[in-house]
């Protein structure tokens, strides 16, 4: 599955291209809604292109996450060309980035 429990207050998304990757978001969202106690690391290594729509939700789960539950949002294997999308759009600076899994794991569990 896409989306992992990696810990009782850490969720791991895989996120692919569209349509698994507005379905896993979705997932995320409805798993942040129902435990304000979840951090999120979301992995975009297999994430090669981000639509506006893809842009919304994962700026709605940051909402969600960062804000409203005051919980921890990392982003980890983010690709060249996602890269460039959030550097045009300004995402670069209100999310955290990480290499790899095992760092962006590393960053939620401080």
């Amino acid at each position: 599955m896409p989306v992992e429990a990696w810990s009782d207050s850490v969720l791991i998304g895989k996120l692919t291209d569209d349509p698994e990757y507005t379905e896993d978001l979705g997932v995320l969202l409805e798993q942040c809604t129902n435990n304000p106690r979840l951090s999120v690391l979301l992995d975009f290594s297999n994430v090669s292109y981000l639509n506006s729509s893809n842009i919304a939700r994962l700026l709605r789960l940051r909402r969600l996450v960062v804000g409203a539950n005051q919980r921890k949002l990392a982003l980890c294997g983010v690709t060249p060309h996602v890269w460039g999308v959030f550097l045009v759009t300004g995402l670069d600076k209100i999310f955290e980035y990480h290499d790899d899994v095992p760092t962006g794991l590393a960053s939620l569990q401080v």
